[in-house]
């Protein structure tokens, strides 16, 4: 039988490339998405079924599983793709920014996980892919959200993981670093900067932490297509392996944070911002 995979947030980037990475191996694909009448690419494709899906919205998750289901017969695997980066200082963050920032990349995840394992419990297989980050390894000024969320992510992960090894499910976790260059994650992030103008305290760190950030963003050299291979792999791999890294560690983050000591690791994150 061939195998099904349902995939959040596959409107642009990583999510649409790994939905067409899947298609083109045979693979049944839901290709979720919060506005699918916007679609134009999957949607000709006769293995493809694009579903209204909202991480933040129960019934249009119940719904479009529900869909999935009844025009593929199951499904097999989970992506949960689906977030964003929200950019700007805490103490210029509103509530709504905050709530909202955890709503759709921890809450959202856990609610679509949620409505599918009844479905992989009783098949006694399953597997589920988390997209993280490596904002969920080591942290960034201006976007403590979104580093809160993904170590959020990371935690909950690994703890399902053990849950559901019980039960024949495996738990993923794909962790792009060092920026992707096809994506709108960076302009979704200029489009959600939350900005103070009465916070003029911070006003030299900020440009100082603008600059380190341009000077990462030239720095990408992954694609989408890059993640999605390692998302396919994680999903079909057959291995009990949890994290799979995706990236260029040119910045020393990671190693950082793995090899130095907790001292000298603080030390090293904060001469790139101050």
């Amino acid at each position: 039988m061939t195998n099904t995979v349902l995939i959040t947030g596959t409107s642009s980037g990583i999510g649409l490339s790994t939905a067409g990475y899947f298609a083109d191996r045979g693979w049944n694909v839901v290709a979720a998405q919060r506005k699918p009448e916007q679609e134009s690419v999957l949607a000709r494709r006769a293995n493809v079924l694009v579903s209204r899906l909202d991480v933040a919205d129960l019934a249009s998750i119940e719904e479009a599983i529900a869909e999935g289901v009844q025009r593929f017969g199951t499904i097999d695997a989970l992506v949960n793709n689906a977030g964003y980066g929200q950019m700007g200082l805490f103490e210029a963050l509103e509530t709504e920014q905050i709530q909202q920032q955890f709503a759709v990349n921890v809450f959202g995840v856990m609610a679509v996980t949620r409505a599918l394992l009844p479905l992989f419990r009783r098949q006694r297989h399953g597997v589920i892919v988390n997209v993280s980050s490596g904002a969920g390894l080591f942290t960034l000024p201006m976007i403590s959200m979104y580093c809160a969320s993904k170590f959020a992510l990371e935690g909950f992960s690994e703890a399902l993981s053990y849950e559901l090894a019980a039960v024949g499910v495996g738990v993923k976790l794909v962790i792009p670093h060092g920026g992707v260059t096809d994506t709108r994650f960076v302009e979704r992030q200029s489009d959600t900067m939350a900005e103070n103008r009465e916070l003029i305290d911070y006003v030299p760190f900020i440009e100082k932490t603008r600059q380190a950030f341009a000077a990462m963003g030239k720095a990408r050299t992954i694609s989408a297509l890059d993640v999605a291979q390692v998302i396919y792999q994680a999903a079909t791999d057959g291995t009990p392996q949890l994290r799979y890294l995706i990236g260029d560690d040119s910045r020393g983050f990671i190693r950082a944070r793995r090899e130095l000591s907790e001292e000298d690791y603080i030390s090293f994150m904060r001469t790139k911002f101050q």
